[in-house]
């Protein structure tokens, strides 16, 4: 039953997020990336609502990335339609990114090779490269948490073509009560892996299943040619009509720890760096994109700095409580040595008064 349903989902996996069997590189490899390339998630409390509208990001800094092909990163392939905008803030508790792409609207329902597709990669085992997603050299049916070790990195991965624009998907009761990383509703997936090859959700492996795992992303979707009102519903699609420009806007959250104990998502702590990188799947020319055919950011993991309370990089001296103690007694002291002195000089200056018998009334 176990095998039944790990091959069920490998291929629910695959179907919706493309076939993986093409993730065949035509030459040597190589890469030119810049080293200088990071981001700076900021601590911004109460600042970011996850709707699909921007403008609560307005007043945080991003970075712009050129798109290459995956496969071949090279400038003169690069993605026509614009560069990458991404930004991320945190409060404390949740991380929070949003990813914005110059796209001519187009969406199908049902179908998430003819729409947008995004997908966030974290360094998770010390050995994981960017390169061939964390690089372990074995096959899919020897892939193993024990020969890939050190090998494991976080996927985040949300295709759009089940998913109605503002609304919020991601983690749910009904997929995490099952003890996995996935979303029915609108795919939006918690996955990890060892190579394009042995990627599983969470919670789910090429041994045995795991019923502790679940789903703790969410995000939403926009494009910029969409009318706002209400709220869109099902019936509402497609949504705007066909080659509308514009751009896309992805907003993503997820708390910096989580409760995984496989090894299957990225930890993060404030004041230290994670490595990350980010993927981009589009329909050119209209033709539907496949699971290799996607664009990425960089060649190489970049940095992501969780950045500390603004407040807190300050230096304020502190003072020792027993300073403020001994100010107060020192206070106190000579507000009581005050009043005894006019106490007493008050009774010094006070008349004796004559003594008369009740008698003499």
């Amino acid at each position: 039953m176990v095998g039944r349903v790990l091959v069920l989902v490998t291929i629910l996996i695959l179907a919706q997020t493309g076939s993986l069997n093409s993730h065949q590189e035509s030459g040597e490899w190589s890469c030119d990336s810049k080293a200088d390339i990071h981001i700076e998630a900021e601590f911004k409390p109460g600042r970011i609502t996850l709707d699909g509208q921007v403008d609560d990001w307005k007043e945080i800094d991003g970075s712009a990335f050129s798109l290459l092909p995956a496969l071949d990163p090279h400038s003169d392939k690069a993605y026509y339609g614009g560069k990458m905008t991404l930004k991320a803030s945190h409060d404390g508790k949740e991380i929070f990114f949003m990813l914005q792409v110059e796209g001519d609207y187009t969406y199908s329902e049902g179908y998430n090779d003819k729409a947008a597709s995004v997908a966030i990669m974290f360094q998770i085992g010390e050995n994981a490269s960017y390169h061939r997603m964390g690089g372990c050299e074995e096959g899919r049916d020897t892939c193993t948490n024990k020969t890939c070790k050190g090998h494991e990195v976080d996927l985040m991965h949300f295709s759009i073509g089940k998913a109605i624009p503002g609304r919020l998907y991601g983690g749910n009761p009904v997929d995490n009560s099952e003890g996995n990383g996935g979303d029915r509703f609108g795919h939006l997936v918690d996955l990890y892996g060892w190579n394009p090859h042995c990627r599983y959700l969470d919670g789910i492996g090429p041994s045995a299943n795991d019923s502790s795992a679940q789903n703790d992303w969410k995000g939403t979707w926009w494009h910029s040619s969409l009318t706002h009102h209400s709220g869109f519903v099902k019936d509402d699609s497609p949504y705007s009509s066909s080659n509308q420009s514009g751009a896309y806007y992805f907003e993503f959250s997820r708390p910096l720890r989580t409760m995984d104990r496989l090894q299957q998502d990225a930890q993060f702590t404030i004041g230290r760096a994670s490595k990350m990188s980010v993927a981009f799947w589009y329909p050119v020319d209209g033709k539907p994109w496949h699971g290799s055919g996607h664009f990425s950011i960089s060649c190489h993991w970049i940095p992501l700095n969780i950045l500390p309370d603004g407040s807190e990089l300050t230096d304020v001296p502190k003072r020792s409580p027993w300073d403020t103690a001994t100010a107060f007694s020192l206070l106190f002291s000579v507000v009581a040595f005050g009043i005894s002195i006019f106490v007493g000089h008050r009774v010094s200056r006070t008349k004796n008064i004559a003594f008369t018998q009740m008698d003499n009334l």
